[in-house]
């Protein structure tokens, strides 16, 4: 194994492939040696080395995980997967759809896996989420409403968009059950203190189902918010990040209707509505770091030779997303149609 990056994300990928009994971790490859070497401090098995082309070289590396910035994700997951590695690329997979289109291409051809480390997707909530979402436990998803705020930095290649919303699109393909996908997308978005790029961005996703996704990114908000509720015809389910004692709240609350399931246009008939309002539990989580969890998804991808989790297709159906989004935001918010082969 052989991390290449030892910036902001680098270290933490380092401890866990470190702690893993799946992976042996031998190098740690940054344009910065010294930075490198000052990360592995005591993990004096592994070697520092500023030279992609020597660590791909080493016949004994099999994977490789990618923390560089999104720009230079092509080129690096491409040497890789053409030197026979396994590659796993920090979110986004690549700076661009048509970027990432060539990586999982390339994987493909060569039967080799790759891998997006969507890391809150192997969080024990979002876990739970998407067992419960596939389960039917939840009923058929008539929506799902998403917060991601806070006084946060403002990027300087980036919108709020491309910063945060990435998360949030990677758990609603992660949870959303099968056959249930995104048809369209709009996008509104205002930079308040004039920094060149949208700082508060609001989505609109409509599925294919009739249901609706809304999910809203802000670096200016003063509070910092956690929050996400997926509404379906048997139960709601409200994730709060932010509150370590009850992060899920499963209620078994909300609005039935009753009535003819086709009207004909010359009928009018009045359709029940029942509030329902029964309990509220708090489904019980482990703790466990997502990191951790995402590196076993890792190894058994490789070794059963089926797509992770969160595979390459998973990472190019964000891309399409995005990049449909940045439309809809450039155009004023028109609603964008996804393209299905994308998804």
């Amino acid at each position: 194994m052989a991390v290449i990056g030892a910036g902001y994300w680098g270290p933490n990928l380092v401890r866990n492939f470190q702690s893993s009994s799946a992976f042996r971790l031998r190098w740690l490859c940054d344009l910065d040696v010294e930075r490198a070497r000052r990360v592995l401090g005591g993990y004096s098995t592994i070697q520092a080395t500023a030279n992609l082309t020597e660590v791909l070289a080493d016949e004994s590396v099999q994977a490789v995980a990618i923390a560089t910035p999104a720009a230079t994700h092509l080129d690096v997951a491409m040497a890789a997967l053409r030197a026979g590695k396994h590659v796993l690329v920090e979110k986004p997979l690549a700076a661009s759809h048509a970027e990432g289109r060539q990586l999982v291409t390339e994987a493909e051809q060569r039967g080799l896996t790759l891998m997006c480390d969507h890391t809150y997707c192997y969080t024990p909530a979002v876990l739970r989420i998407r067992e419960l979402v596939h389960g039917g436990e939840l009923g058929d998803v008539h929506f799902l409403d998403s917060v991601r705020i806070n006084l946060g930095l403002v990027q300087r290649d980036i919108d709020v968009l491309w910063d945060l919303a990435p998360h949030d699109l990677s758990i609603l393909d992660f949870v959303l059950p099968p056959g249930v996908r995104p048809v369209s997308v709009a996008a509104h978005g205002a930079d308040g203190i004039g920094a060149g790029r949208a700082c508060v961005a609001y989505l609109t996703l409509h599925l294919n189902t009739g249901a609706i996704a809304h999910i809203h990114v802000n670096w200016l908000s003063p509070v910092k918010v956690r929050t996400t509720i997926v509404g379906g015809s048997k139960r709601t389910l409200v994730w709060d990040d932010l509150n370590p004692s009850q992060r899920l709240s499963l209620y078994d609350r909300g609005v039935d209707v009753a009535g003819p399931d086709e009207l004909a246009d010359d009928q009018r008939r009045d359709m029940l509505i029942s509030y329902r309002s029964g309990d509220m539990i708090a489904p019980a989580l482990g703790e466990r770091e997502a990191l951790r969890t995402m590196v076993e998804e890792y190894a058994r991808a490789i070794h059963s030779g089926t797509p992770a989790l969160t595979d390459g297709r998973a990472g190019l159906r964000v891309l399409s997303i995005l990049e449909a989004a940045s439309r809809s935001l450039a155009s004023g918010g028109t609603m964008i149609d996804l393209d299905e082969e994308d998804l």
